[in-house]
C-alpha cells in the first residue's frame, strides 16, 4: 500500500457541496476546481470507499451497501443534505443519493451506469479496467518518472482528457498510485458485472444537471448516457465538445462554472 492518502479534503464556506470522484481514483480529482467551488460553498471532496485513503468496505460488496458507505460519511460530516457534484462512478453516487433524498442538486460529470436496457458493453469496459490496474501497479514505483515527460503525463491522461498540459505532473503520479492502491476495484468490477446498474430515477426530485465530453473514451457519448437520456428527461443536459472523461481536469475552470452556475 502506497502512504500519501488522505480520507478526504474540506473547505470554503457557504452552502454544503460533496464532491465524489471516479472509480479508482482520489478526491484529488477535484484538486484544480476546489479554489472556485469552495469561495461559494462548503466543499466536502470524500475518497470512495475502499480506494487509497478512503474508508474499509466491511462484508459483501454490493451497490447498496457502497452507497450506504458514502451516506455514512456524509452523516459523519453533518451533510443531512447537499450539492452533489460526482464523475463516472461518483455521478452514479450522486444519483443514486439523490434518489435516497440527500441531494439539493446533481451536477454529474459523465456518471456511470447510463447504459441502455440489454446493452451488456460495459462488460467490456470493466474488463479493461481491471487490466489497468495490472499495468498501473507495475507502472507505480516509478511514477515520477512516467510523468516528468510530456510523452509520460500523456500517456497518464489518455484516458480522461485531451487537454493535458496544465495538469500538475505530482497530481498525475497520485492518480497513477491510486489506481494501484484501489483494493476494492476487483469486487467493485465483479459485482457490477453480476449485479448490472439501477436507479430508481422517479424518486430523483433534485434539479439534475449532467455534462458529458463528446470525446469521452471511457463512456462514450451517446451511447454510455442512453439510459439517463431516457429515464432523467428534466435533466439539464450539457455537452463539452472535444472534452474527455473528466472535465473537472481537462477544463477545470469551464468544469467549476458548470457547478457554480446550477448550485444555487
Amino acid at each position: 500500500m502506497f502512504s500519501g492518502f488522505t480520507p478526504s479534503h474540506r473547505g470554503g464556506t457557504g452552502s454544503p457541496l460533496l464532491c465524489l470522484h471516479g472509480f479508482m481514483d482520489t478526491w484529488r480529482t477535484w484538486e484544480l476546481v476546489l479554489p472556485m467551488l469552495e469561495r461559494e460553498h462548503d466543499v466536502l471532496a470524500l475518497t470512495l470507499p475502499g480506494h487509497a485513503g478512503g474508508p474499509s468496505i466491511d462484508g459483501t460488496i454490493s451497490t447498496d451497501a457502497f452507497v450506504d458507505a458514502v451516506e455514512r460519511s456524509m452523516d459523519a460530516a453533518g451533510l443531512e443534505l447537499a450539492h452533489l457534484v460526482g464523475n463516472s462512478l461518483g455521478g452514479y453516487v450522486a444519483l443514486q443519493l439523490a434518489a435516497r433524498g440527500r441531494a439539493a442538486s446533481v451536477v454529474a460529470f459523465a456518471p456511470a451506469g447510463g447504459w441502455a436496457p440489454g446493452d451488456v458493453s460495459y462488460g467490456d469496459l470493466l474488463r479493461a479496467q481491471r487490466e489497468l490496474q495490472t499495468q498501473v501497479k507495475a507502472a507505480a514505483p516509478r511514477a515520477t518518472a512516467f510523468v516528468a515527460t510530456p510523452q509520460g503525463r500523456r500517456r497518464a491522461t489518455q484516458l480522461i482528457t485531451t487537454n493535458f498540459e496544465h495538469i500538475p505532473a505530482d497530481l498525475l503520479a497520485h492518480q497513477m498510485l491510486g489506481i494501484a492502491s484501489c483494493k476494492a476495484a476487483a469486487p467493485l468490477i465483479e459485482n457490477a458485472l453480476s449485479e448490472g446498474w439501477t436507479l430508481d430515477a422517479e424518486r430523483i426530485t433534485c434539479p439534475v444537471r449532467i455534462v458529458w465530453g463528446t470525446a469521452d473514451k471511457l463512456l462514450p457519448w451517446p451511447q454510455a448516457a442512453a439510459r439517463y437520456r431516457k429515464e432523467l428527461p428534466q435533466a439539464d443536459w450539457v455537452l463539452l465538445d472535444g472534452i474527455g472523461h473528466c472535465p473537472q481536469l481537462d477544463v477545470p475552470v469551464e468544469a467549476a462554472q458548470l457547478i457554480l452556475g446550477f448550485t444555487w
